[in-house]
């Protein structure tokens, strides 16, 4: 049985929720689900705002018709040629012989590295800026390249000033129901999940949706619907003000989370000690994370968040203990900047951990490393414990100034 909600008279979500997947992209754990967005807009003629992935094809053919209501499907706008957003493609294409797919020119290139499928006259190939006609509605396309595959656009409906947004302010986690971010408590129940989605999804690209955010300033826009995630049709400018801070790598909080892993407790007893001591010193917005036991997307979203982390990690094959080292890399690979960084290294012989972390971070662009670094031998001793506390102060200065 078809599940669908009305976004207005004419504008139809048509899409549904994996709760059973556990991994998107096969990467990142999403313990919550995640929502395949599809809208479809009904005028003279119909058109179809991208599809959604092979796991709820059944239900989202169901929709489509549904919402279709027995007309024919004139037009399938493709936003984004990601595999979990063009599942449905060849299926409508059979059902509906006449539909067109709109798109650009790399969509369609794509396309043929996805499907061997005959398209010939069954393409509308638009330009930056131009306008396609529904009736009373009509679709203009933006171009927004590597936000964050190379033919990524939005496509804005004039009329009821929609915006139909792509990956661009989408969010892991499965729809309940509830479909607008006005029926929900935002900052407590999805916040985190739309922060880690942008990081590791979007993270890499801030200068490309930088330059989308500027392309769209000038548009007004009173509806967003993304391809993954709440619709948003109130209180535009809290998500739009998470992305333009997001993309520009500026920390939302001044908060301090501490990163550590440790081989047999010590390397954790002196992030222990470091937290309770910036405790003490009144920072109070911190965190404490073993990089064993959490994802590593779950911290690059908390790096995202917070404007400095501690590194804590013991020596390992005269290097980096591997959980570190994979933070590192994906800090690097996601562009991570703008943060201040504190460096505690652990080595029982030959500590170089400290060294090794401190060349990785100083690759990353305006990063902060303070020089208290703290070296452990084998335990926390009196000696190390002094040290801790004196990084603790500077940390919570640097906070706190």
């Amino acid at each position: 049985m078809h599940v669908i909600r009305h976004i207005s008279p004419a504008i139809t979500w048509v899409g549904g929720s994996d709760r059973r997947l556990s991994r998107f992209e096969n990467l990142f754990p999403i313990p919550h689900g995640v929502s395949y967005n599809s809208y479809l807009i009904s005028d003279q003629k119909t058109a179809l705002l991208d599809t959604a992935d092979a796991s709820i094809l059944q239900r989202f053919l169901e929709n489509v018709s549904a919402a279709l209501d027995g007309r024919p499907l004139d037009y399938l706008i493709l936003n984004h040629m990601e595999p979990d957003h063009c599942a449905g493609i060849v299926a409508l294409l059979e059902r509906f012989p006449n539909l067109q797919l709109v798109g650009n020119a790399k969509t369609l290139t794509l396309f043929s590295q996805f499907y061997d499928l005959p398209l010939d006259g069954r393409t509308i190939t638009v330009q930056d800026g131009q306008t396609l006609s529904l009736g009373s509605h009509t679709l203009q396309f933006f171009f927004t390249p590597m936000v964050h595959w190379p033919e990524v656009m939005m496509t804005y409906e004039q009329s009821e000033k929609v915006l139909f947004s792509a990956d661009t302010f989408g969010s892991f986690g499965a729809l309940g129901g509830t479909l607008f971010a006005d029926e929900v408590d935002f900052a407590r129940d999805w916040l985190p999940d739309y922060r880690r989605y942008y990081a590791n999804i979007v993270g890499k690209y801030g200068v490309q949706v930088q330059n989308a955010l500027k392309k769209l300033a000038a548009v007004d826009i009173q509806t967003i619907c993304p391809l993954h995630g709440l619709v948003w049709r109130k209180d535009l400018n809290v998500l739009l003000e998470k992305y333009d801070l997001w993309s520009r790598y500026q920390p939302e909080e001044k908060a301090v989370a501490i990163f550590y892993g440790s081989m047999y407790g010590d390397t954790e007893n002196a992030a222990d000690l470091l937290a309770c001591a910036l405790a003490d010193a009144g920072v109070h917005n911190l965190a404490v994370y073993d990089l064993s036991e959490i994802h590593v997307s779950e911290a690059i979203s908390e790096i995202f968040r917070c404007s400095h982390i501690v590194l804590a990690a013991p020596t390992y094959n005269n290097g980096i203990y591997p959980p570190m080292l994979t933070l590192l890399h994906d800090m690097k690979a996601l562009n991570v900047q703008n943060r201040t960084v504190a460096l505690i290294e652990n080595g029982s012989w030959a500590p170089t951990c400290a060294k090794n972390m401190r060349a990785l971070v100083d690759e990353l662009k305006n990063m902060s490393v303070l020089e208290q670094t703290v070296t452990i031998r084998s335990a926390v001793k009196d000696a190390t414990r002094t040290d801790l506390l004196a990084l603790a102060q500077a940390i919570a200065q640097s906070v706190q100034g």
